[in-house]
């Protein structure tokens, strides 16, 4: 049976969760953060993750730094298994939602310039392409673009 976003719980990580999104950043990201580096964001003072969790499992999550009244998105990731269920749109409303509580004045990320997909996504709910860094990114080498969405 095809799972589908609609079973997924969007919730804010626990401790418990972190050995399960380290994992995540491994099967994720060429250059995946250590659980250290997760602990650190988990237990720091600027960072709020979210999880999606499915049947007790953790499909995704991210994590987003808010500082001086601006966000940041530092991480998302979604499962492989789980990838065009929703499921990143799901944490991208946690966090929009989020940061209109903590009444930010913008947010940024930055994004590979290879990934269309999440650029598509982030594009959707309201970020624009403001910059490039030219080789950003390692293994392998490529550009990052960043991105902003400003609140009037």
């Amino acid at each position: 049976m095809k799972q589908t976003a609609d079973a997924v719980v969007i919730r804010f990580m626990e401790e418990q969760d972190l050995e399960q999104a380290a994992q995540l950043e491994r099967l994720c990201f060429s250059q995946p953060w250590s659980l250290k580096l997760l602990q650190d964001s988990f237990f720091g003072p600027w960072d709020t993750l979210f999880v999606a969790g499915l049947q007790g499992r953790v499909c995704g999550y991210a994590d987003l730094r808010i500082l001086a009244g601006e966000g940041e998105i530092q991480r998302i990731a979604v499962h492989p298994d789980f990838r065009r269920l929703g499921i990143g749109s799901k944490l991208m409303e946690a966090m929009d939602v989020f940061s209109r509580e903590k009444k930010t004045g913008a947010t940024t990320l930055e994004v590979r310039a290879g990934n269309t997909g999440a650029i598509g996504l982030y594009k959707s709910y309201g970020f624009v392409e403001e910059g490039l860094r030219k080789g950003y990114y390692r293994n392998p080498v490529e550009d990052a673009v960043i991105m902003w969405k400003r609140r009037p």
